[in-house]
C-alpha cells in the first residue's frame, strides 16, 4: 500500500551533495531568474522532443491561484510529515490564504522515463534520475541544447520555499506510465534524532515512502493525486512533463505583468524555434497563460527588432550566407548571415534591456546547431541610433561539443578562456571572423552629396549617419537659412521668340531653387552658393521680380513676352524652404515611409519639387539612375496639416501662412535616401 509523505536526506557515511551547492551551481548569472527559467526549461523540452513526432513541441508557461476546490488537497497532501519551517518553509507557504503556482509544461516530448532509482540507471534512458536524483551528469542528447544538469536548479531558485512538483508521463516497457513526485532544495541543517544530532543535506522528496527509497507515485495513484491538485491531465497516448513551481518569485512583478515579460522573453531567446521548418511548421509552439487569460507570445517575424535577426537568419541560410573558417588549424567554424537597416530607434523593453539591447541593434546572435539562442554579442555601435544591423552565427555541427564546453552552466556565453588549445582557438577565431564582417559595414570613404557645404565639427557625427547603408532612411537635417531668403539672381539671355515660355530642366542649377539634403546637418552649413550678405526680397519682389521693355513680366519658371525687342530672362529668385527637424520614419497604409516636414516662409503661390536620390556610401556622390531592375525612392505626395494628400508630382501650394507640409517618400530597399526640397514662385498669366 502506498504511503505518501516527505523524506529528508541525511548525510550518508560516504558523503553527498548539499542543497546549497546545487542551488549555487548556476553561479552569479547576468540574466534574471525568469529569463534563465525560460532558457533552461525550453532547452530541456527541446532535448526531450520525440524525434519521430511530426508535430511541433508544445511549450507552455501557466500561472494561477489554487482554487478553493483544490487548496485543501494541496495542504493535506504536501504538508504531511513536511520538514519543520526552520528546515524548509513549505508548511508556512501552504498555510497562506492563497497558494500561487507556476507550471512549465511540454508535450510532444518523451517525458522523464527510465528507472526511478539511481543505482538501477545503467541504461541510456535515465531521464528521471538525471533530473530528480543525480547532479551534474553530462548530456547524452546528440546536438542537444543543454550540457550538464545544473540548469534544473533554476526551478528551485524560482520557488520561494524551494519546492516543485514533477508530473510526467513516459513510456516504460512499451506502456504509458504517469509519475508524480515532489522535490525540494533548501539548506543543509542539523537536527536531533533519537537523542543525537544528525546532519541533513537539505534535499527532500515527496512521494511513496513505503520502500527503502522514496519513489514517485505511479499509474492511477499519480493520476488521481494530480487531478485532486488541479493539474492538467495527459491525453491518451500523450507524453511530456509538467514542473509545478510552488509560490514562484516573480521578482517584484504582478502576475499579469510577469506573464507579458515571460512571453516577450520567450521570443527573444527562442525565436529560431518559432520559424517554419522546411516542412512548413515551426519546431516549437509557445504559449503563456495567467489566471486563465492567454498572453500572446510575439511573432519574431513581425516584431521589431527581432525581425532583423530573422532576416539575418534567412540570409545565413540563403545564398548570401557565408562560411566562416579557421585557417590554422584548418576548420570550418559555422555559417554567418548579416543584414543592415535604417529604421526608427528601438523602444527598449525589460526583456531587451536584460540583454543590454537599448536604442539600436548592433548585435550578432550566437547559436549552436540546436538553434537555441546563446547570446547577443554586441558589435561596433553605428553612428546613429537610426542605423541597425543584425547578424546570426550558427556553429558547425562538427564543433558543437567545443562550443558547448565553452558555455557556463546558464548556457548564455562562449568563454574561450575556459578551453584548452586548439579548442580555444576555434572560439577566438569565430569572434575575429565575425568582427571582420562587421567592419565592412563601416567603410566611410566619401560624401553623400557634392554641395559646397561647410560642416561644423559638431555636426560631423550626424553627417556620418547618412553614410552607413540601410534599408531606407536619410541622414540629418538641413541648413534652414533665414526665412524668406533667396538664391543669387541670375540673368541669362534667351533666343528671340514670340509668345513662348522658357523652362529650365529639373537638373539645371538655375531651376533648383534652394535645395537642402538629408546629408547636411548643421546651421553653420552653406548648402548653396547664395550671397549671404544680400538682403532678402519682399514678397512682392518674389511674385513680380522684374519688368523689361517690351515685356509683360515674368511667368512660371521663364519669361513671357509679346512684341519687339530682345527678350531678357528676369532675375531668378527662388523662395527658400524651411525644414522642420530631421527626416523621420513613419507608416502610411501599413507602408514604411520617410517623412520630411517643411514650411514655405515666403507668401505667395509656389510650386514645390521634391528631388530624391540614393546616397552612395564609400565612393561619394549620389545616384539618380537606378541599376537595371533596382527600385528607386519616389515621392508619394505632399500631406497637409489636415492629413489630405496632394499626389501631383510638383504640387502648387500657398506659402507664408505658417502651414507645415510633410513630404511623404517611399524609399528604395537597402539604400540611403537623399531628400532635396525646392520651391519656385508661380505667377499669374
Amino acid at each position: 500500500m502506498t504511503t505518501m509523505s516527505w523524506y529528508s536526506q541525511p548525510f550518508p557515511a560516504e558523503g553527498a551533495s548539499v542543497a546549497e551547492g546545487i542551488r549555487n551551481q548556476l553561479g552569479r548569472p547576468e540574466l534574471d531568474l525568469l529569463t534563465i527559467l525560460v532558457r533552461e526549461s525550453a532547452q530541456n523540452s527541446w532535448d526531450a522532443r520525440l524525434r519521430d513526432h511530426a508535430e511541433p513541441v508544445d511549450y507552455t508557461i501557466e500561472m494561477w491561484t489554487v482554487g478553493p476546490a483544490h487548496a485543501m488537497t494541496w495542504r493535506n497532501l504536501l504538508s504531511r510529515n513536511a520538514p519543520l519551517n526552520t528546515y524548509l518553509p513549505l508548511r508556512q507557504t501552504l498555510q497562506n490564504s492563497t497558494i500561487r503556482v507556476m507550471a512549465i509544461s511540454d508535450r510532444g516530448t518523451s517525458g522523464l522515463g527510465g528507472p526511478t532509482r539511481a543505482d538501477e540507471a545503467v541504461t541510456k534512458e535515465h531521464d528521471f534520475v538525471s533530473f530528480v536524483r543525480n547532479v551534474g551528469e553530462p548530456r547524452d542528447t546528440e546536438l542537444g541544447g543543454g550540457t550538464y544538469g545544473f540548469g534544473k536548479g533554476i526551478f528551485y531558485l524560482i520557488s520561494r520555499p524551494g519546492t516543485i512538483l514533477l508530473h510526467t508521463r513516459c513510456i516504460v516497457d512499451g506502456a504509458y506510465e504517469t509519475r508524480l513526485m515532489g522535490c525540494a532544495l533548501w539548506k543543509s541543517y542539523v537536527a536531533s534524532e533519537s537523542g543525537r544530532d544528525r546532519r541533513y543535506t537539505g534535499r527532500h522528496w515527496w512521494g511513496d515512502v513505503t520502500a527503502d527509497v522514496v519513489e514517485p507515485l505511479v499509474g492511477n495513484e499519480a493520476e488521481t493525486a494530480a487531478r485532486q491538485l488541479g493539474l492538467r491531465p495527459f491525453k491518451d497516448e500523450e507524453t511530456g512533463t509538467t514542473i509545478v513551481i510552488i509560490d514562484p518569485n516573480l521578482e517584484g512583478r504582478e502576475p499579469a505583468e510577469a506573464a507579458d515579460y515571460l512571453a516577450e522573453t520567450i521570443t527573444w531567446h527562442l525565436w529560431p524555434k518559432m520559424l517554419d521548418s522546411p516542412e512548413g511548421r515551426p519546431s516549437m509552439r509557445f504559449s503563456v497563460v495567467c489566471d486563465g487569460v492567454e498572453h500572446p507570445v510575439p511573432d519574431p517575424r513581425e516584431t521589431r527588432p527581432l525581425n532583423l535577426f530573422v532576416a539575418a537568419y534567412q540570409a545565413m541560410e540563403g545564398v548570401d550566407g557565408k562560411v566562416l573558417e579557421c585557417l590554422k588549424p584548418k576548420k570550418r567554424l559555422g555559417r554567418f548571415g548579416l543584414v543592415k537597416r535604417t529604421a526608427p530607434a528601438l523602444e527598449a523593453t525589460d526583456a531587451s534591456r536584460m540583454l543590454n539591447i537599448e536604442s539600436a541593434i548592433h548585435h550578432v546572435c550566437l547559436m549552436r546547431p540546436a538553434e537555441l539562442v546563446v547570446t547577443y554579442r554586441p558589435g561596433p555601435k553605428p553612428p546613429s541610433e537610426y542605423q541597425h544591423y543584425a547578424g546570426v552565427f550558427r556553429a558547425d555541427v562538427d564543433l558543437d561539443e567545443i562550443y558547448a564546453k565553452a558555455e557556463p552552466p546558464t548556457h548564455d556565453a562562449w568563454n574561450p578562456q575556459s578551453l584548452e588549445f586548439p579548442e580555444s582557438t576555434y572560439v577566438n577565431t569565430t569572434f575575429r571572423r565575425i568582427d571582420d564582417e562587421l567592419t565592412k559595414l563601416f567603410g566611410i570613404g566619401g560624401g553623400a552629396r557634392g554641395v559646397s557645404a561647410k560642416v561644423a565639427l559638431g555636426a560631423a557625427s550626424t553627417m556620418f549617419a547618412s553614410l552607413v547603408g540601410g534599408s531606407w532612411g536619410t541622414g540629418g537635417a538641413t541648413d534652414y537659412g533665414k526665412p524668406g531668403s533667396t538664391e543669387t539672381p541670375s540673368r541669362n539671355p534667351v533666343p528671340a521668340a514670340s509668345d513662348q515660355e522658357t523652362n529650365h530642366p529639373p537638373g539645371d542649377s538655375g531651376a533648383s531653387g534652394n535645395t537642402g539634403t538629408g546629408s547636411t546637418t548643421h546651421p553653420d552649413m552653406t548648402a548653396t552658393s547664395a550671397d549671404a550678405s544680400s538682403a532678402p526680397p519682399t514678397s512682392s519682389e518674389l511674385l513680380d521680380e522684374s519688368r523689361t521693355a517690351g515685356g509683360s513680366g515674368p511667368s512660371g519658371t521663364g519669361a513671357r513676352w509679346m512684341g519687339g525687342g530682345s527678350p531678357v530672362t528676369p532675375p531668378r529668385r527662388r523662395p527658400r524652404v524651411e525644414y522642420i527637424g530631421n527626416p523621420y520614419h513613419g507608416e502610411r497604409s501599413d507602408i514604411p515611409v520617410l517623412i520630411q516636414e517643411f514650411r514655405l516662409p515666403v507668401p505667395g503661390t509656389q510650386r514645390v519639387r521634391v528631388d530624391l536620390a540614393v546616397a552612395l556610401t564609400g565612393v561619394g556622390g549620389r545616384e539618380t539612375e537606378a541599376p537595371l531592375g533596382a527600385e528607386t525612392p519616389r515621392l508619394i505626395g505632399l500631406e497637409g496639416p489636415d492629413g489630405t494628400m496632394d499626389l501631383t508630382p510638383s504640387p502648387v501650394v500657398e506659402g507664408g501662412d505658417g502651414t507645415t507640409w510633410r513630404a511623404i517618400i517611399r524609399p528604395a530597399p537597402d539604400t540611403m535616401t537623399e531628400i532635396d526640397i525646392a520651391a519656385e514662385a508661380v505667377y499669374a498669366s
